[in-house]
């Protein structure tokens, strides 16, 4: 996407690690996960019914990583004091800790409470944290020398996960769920049906009806099984729910066109935009899909890309769509939490999660290698019980297959088909899967370099990138438009244009109802510069709030208003600063071309350079109707 993004994120990324510490230092923050879905068990001399232990690493940096323990009371009388022993793989170690004493004999851990926290009353928590080296996972926990997930037996192994919910019978308000069983060695006992990551019943059977639903609402249910010794087994695989009916918001009158938006998780830093900004702009009326970017690809794997941004900040009730404060103990936060509540303000918006973008490109190389695996890590990332029901399906954002870009790629060209072949089969029918790809038609340039006709089978859409065509990494000019719509007497490249890209494609057989056009919302621009029209020489980029050379629209609109347009594009002389970018008048103009050319829609980045009333945003609401 923009180069902006880049620089940014990674400031943000490493920044947010050290804020995670100080809160964890501060007190009871936990994500709290299910111990039996990411440690083994272990075999103590007696069960262990009244208290729980749980893991969750709240920040990993590759060599090291933030981890956190918890322990619940979940019995009826208070604990008066705790102790949990693990085992890490050699090469995984605690560092310092705080809020336990943590010994070590070998790979053994042990942690203890202090002398203020040993005290746990019946249903409340405490948690203590460190800083740990290596990649590894405990195993082996034990709580006061019994099992951490609450109950044991010698030689017994936990359930197997229970197939994955199959949904029938769906109404306004209510949803049939069957699954297969769970086995176990000494027989299953029941299972917990979990709605959007929290236990709503516990049945003997393999079917239930869940009812008292809202209509026109996302779900997500996954079960888990317990056998008669107690013991939790994983959670099954998740299966997504939209009751029928419904009212709420309409949609936005685009008569089936996309109109997609870019949320980036390190907005809420320096930006300090956050979901709810679309709801009180009034975007999120008038847009159907959302990308939340970026996850990372790294290893060959999809990864989170900020834990703390994407589901562990806690929003206090100003900032909060719902206007409901955070509580420290609920399973979501962040702004994957805000943004189900956003759906379910506004039933008609999909999520789509963005894995890559400029700056973790070059994991997609490594991907190529093995797309199976590759999509089967998206899959369990993007499905995870804790908010399945928040996103509709991914999206690649690989700049560029077998091309340059921050890193040059030589995966050859059917590397993309590849991975979007594989993302299909893995996501199914009833998830979008998408890509955000180059709009660099020259001759021999990046479209010619890999197969896009051939990856667009299994996608829904191409983004198109049809901005940052020329901007002041060529410090001295000329000065042209980053988003020209078409080619126009002097442009710097012949093939850098919306149209030609557009034409490309479908000259390779994309659909063009596949294929949607990129606006830019914010400027690229030089100073130094003399002459008005475009084409003048420069001495270097124009400051700019975050980056030189790059400003939203929403500051250049009042700074340095257009003062002229070239191939469909407005641009800005003022002072000896030269700016490009798109005003409402020129996108109403691009939808204009974009439907003519029988487009699938329009998308853009991003949604924190609009203005507060979100009036780009708009513009092409309005033009797509």
């Amino acid at each position: 996407m923009s180069t902006e993004t880049p620089l940014r994120r990674t400031r943000f990324r490493l920044g947010s690690g050290r804020a995670t510490r100080s809160r964890a230092v501060a007190g009871l923050t936990a994500l709290l996960l299910p111990l039996a879905a990411m440690v083994g068990l272990a075999s103590p001399a007696e069960a262990a019914t009244s208290a729980t232990a749980s893991f969750v690493k709240k920040s990993d940096w590759g060599s090291g990583f933030e981890g956190q323990w918890t322990v619940k009371n979940t019995g009826t009388t208070a604990l008066s004091s705790w102790t949990i022993e693990w085992d890490f793989p050699s090469g995984t170690a605690v560092g310092s800790a705080w809020d336990a004493t943590v010994t070590s004999s070998g790979t053994h851990w042990t942690a203890k409470n202090l002398g203020w926290n040993g005290s746990v009353a019946p249903g409340a928590s405490v948690s203590f944290g460190f800083n740990g080296t290596g990649p590894g996972a405990p195993t082996g926990c034990k709580l006061n020398g019994a099992s951490c997930d609450g109950g044991s037996v010698p030689g017994d192994n936990a359930p197997s996960a229970p197939g994955t919910p199959t949904a029938s019978a769906v109404t306004d308000t209510s949803a049939k769920l069957s699954w297969t069983a769970a086995t176990d060695d000494n027989g299953i006992k029941n299972y917990d049906v979990l709605r959007d990551g929290t236990v709503v019943s516990t049945v003997t059977g393999t079917t239930y009806t869940d009812s008292g639903l809202t209509a026109g609402t996302d779900y997500s249910y996954t079960v888990q099984a317990r056998d008669t010794a107690g013991q939790t087994g994983p959670v099954s695989g998740a299966v997504k729910v939209r009751t029928t009916g419904g009212g709420g918001n309409p949609d936005p009158g685009t008569g089936g066109k996309v109109n997609l938006g870019y949320f980036t998780d390190w907005g809420v830093y320096g930006r300090n935009y956050h979901v709810k900004n679309l709801d009180t702009s009034g975007s999120a009326a008038k847009i159907t899909h959302i990308n939340y970017a970026f996850g990372n690809v790294t290893g060959g794997k999809c990864a989170i890309g900020d834990s703390y941004a994407d589901y562990d900040m806690a929003y206090t009730a100003d900032k909060s769509v719902d206007g409901v404060a955070d509580t420290w103990d609920q399973p979501l936060r962040g702004s994957f939490n805000q943004l189900r509540k956003l759906k379910a303000k506004y039933p008609h918006i999909k999520v789509l999660w963005s894995f890559g973008g400029w700056t973790w490109s070059g994991g997609f190389g490594e991907a190529a290698k093995n797309p199976a695996a590759f999509a089967d890590s998206c899959y369990k990332l993007v499905e995870d019980p804790r908010w399945a029901d928040v996103f509709d399906g991914i999206d690649v954002d690989w700049e560029y297959p077998n091309a340059c870009g921050l890193t040059c790629d030589t995966s050859g060209p059917n590397a993309l088909k590849a991975i979007t072949s594989a993302l299909r089969a893995k996501f199914g029918s009833n998830n979008l899967v998408t890509a955000a790809i180059t709009a660099d038609a020259s001759d021999g340039g990046k479209i010619d370099a890999a197969d896009y006709a051939g990856a667009a089978q299994s996608l829904d859409w191409y983004n198109v990138m049809t901005y940052d065509f020329f901007g002041a990494w060529d410090a001295k000019g000329p000065t042209a438009p980053h988003s020209p719509l078409n080619s126009y007497n002097g442009i710097p490249q012949a093939g850098f244009n919306s149209a030609d890209a557009i034409a490309k494609l479908k000259a390779q057989g994309v659909p063009a109802s596949k294929l949607l056009l990129g606006i830019g919302f914010y400027g690229r621009g030089w100073t130094g510069v003399t002459q008005d029209a475009p084409g003048g020489t420069a001495t270097g980029a124009a400051p700019g709030t975050y980056e030189a050379g790059i400003e939203d629209y929403k500051v250049l609109k009042n700074s340095c208003p257009a003062t002229g347009t070239v191939a469909g594009t407005a641009y800005a002389h003022c002072g000896t600063n030269w700016w490009s970018y798109d005003t409402p008048a020129t996108i109403g103009s691009k939808m204009t071309w974009a439907k003519s050319q029988g487009l699938g829609g329009a998308f853009f980045w991003e949604f924190s350079g609009d203005t507060a009333n979100g009036e780009l945003v708009g513009a092409i609401n309005n033009g797509l109707k």
